[in-house]
């Protein structure tokens, strides 16, 4: 018997950083840039509410959607909800895309945005990097007629370096309008850099470009898979068009606005992380493993200068029990990516590391 064929995968698909380990039951994953804190307890105590399982959610997250645009100053109809940000970044490749159209993303980026564009047809091109920056130059470099979207986070993941307020707008002003800028900003709420400005501030009237925005990083919601996006009424209304009718679940809806609401909550997440995450940074440049500067909930950590290589450090921290994330798969030689735990959990990583170069 015949199978009906499809389409050629000339691309591999998202792997994401182990979960678990063989022989240890209590593990610590500090592998996918979750929240070090949870969610917000305003947040649980929605999730803890009598939902009628039986009926479908809001198709257009309404209530959610009105309560991001009083929340960030935005217009509720240049708003579109996901089931988390990947979903945004697949609707659009699937709305902007067509075989042999070209995107730009950078050297070191999430994995989704090249996946998803090369899922339409659509070749990627990769833009090279400086010391694991973000290169406009490079950027617009490989611009050619057929370029209808860049892609890139601000910071970026998995390098956490980012671009500055005027690298960005210079980026969107060199570029032909008739290209789609998509300026993801996942990490947005943890950053702390004066020189440095969200792509929602930056572009909220641009009719050329989307923000990506995610409720999987501070606000602790990943296992429920909310995301947003912004931009353009016609680009939103078309988006919203070709996206499924349920995509977002009432849970989840529910807790996003709840999370949305607990300023303390986020505001003490963002502080436990610049704390532990300064501290984690000084401790490994004392082992000579060179990290980013504090921007995101998580650290890039280079071993070219450590006595030990990442994949050595990385088997000595399984064996106790901690899951760090492997960078094979975003092709960055020797090195780790470490998210900021909790207080208990990055004491035990202290004292592994600790153990295993002897000081």
């Amino acid at each position: 018997m015949t199978l009906p064929k499809f389409k050629n995968l000339d691309f591999e698909s998202y792997k994401p950083g182990n979960s678990k380990l063989s022989r240890i039951k209590n593990i610590i994953k500090l592998s996918a840039n979750e929240s070090a804190l949870g969610p917000s307890p305003k947040a649980k105590k929605e999730i803890n509410k009598k939902i009628n399982l039986s009926r479908y959610p809001d198709a257009k997250s309404n209530n959610l959607r009105k309560s991001i645009s009083k929340k960030f100053y935005c217009k509720f109809e240049k708003i579109i909800c996901g089931a988390g940000s990947d979903e945004i970044i697949q609707i659009i490749c699937q709305l902007f895309l067509k075989p042999k159209d070209e995107v730009i993303v950078p050297q070191f980026s999430f994995l989704m945005y090249r996946i998803y564009s090369k899922n339409v047809g659509a070749k990627v091109l990769y833009a090279k990097e400086n010391n694991y920056k973000i290169s406009t130059f490079e950027i617009l470099k490989k611009v050619s007629k057929k370029t209808k979207i860049v892609f890139l986070a601000n910071p970026n993941n998995p390098t956490g370096t980012y671009l500055k307020k005027n690298d960005l707008l210079k980026l969107r002003k060199k570029l032909r309008s008739n290209i789609l800028l998509v300026v993801d900003d996942a990490y947005d709420e943890y950053m702390k850099r004066k020189d440095y400005v969200s792509g929602l501030k930056l572009f909220k009237n641009s009719n050329n470009v989307i923000i990506l925005r995610t409720f999987s990083k501070i606000y602790g919601l990943a296992s429920l898979r909310i995301g947003w996006g912004h931009g353009p009424k016609k680009i939103i209304d078309a988006m919203n068009a070709i996206k499924p009718p349920f995509n977002t679940n009432t849970v989840g809806q529910l807790a996003a606005i709840a999370a949305l609401n607990d300023k303390n909550f986020i505001q003490k997440s963002v502080k436990h992380n610049f704390f532990w995450a300064s501290k984690l940074k000084k401790i490994l440049n004392n082992y000579n493993i060179v990290t980013n500067e504090v921007t995101t909930n998580f650290l890039l950590l280079n071993f070219d200068k450590c006595k030990y290589s990442a994949n050595y450090v990385k088997k000595k921290i399984e064996n106790k029990g901690i899951i760090l994330r492997e960078m094979q798969s975003y092709k960055i030689k020797n090195a780790l990516r470490l998210t900021i735990g909790n207080s208990a959990e990055n004491n035990k990583l202290i004292k592994i590391l600790k153990k295993i170069f002897n000081k």
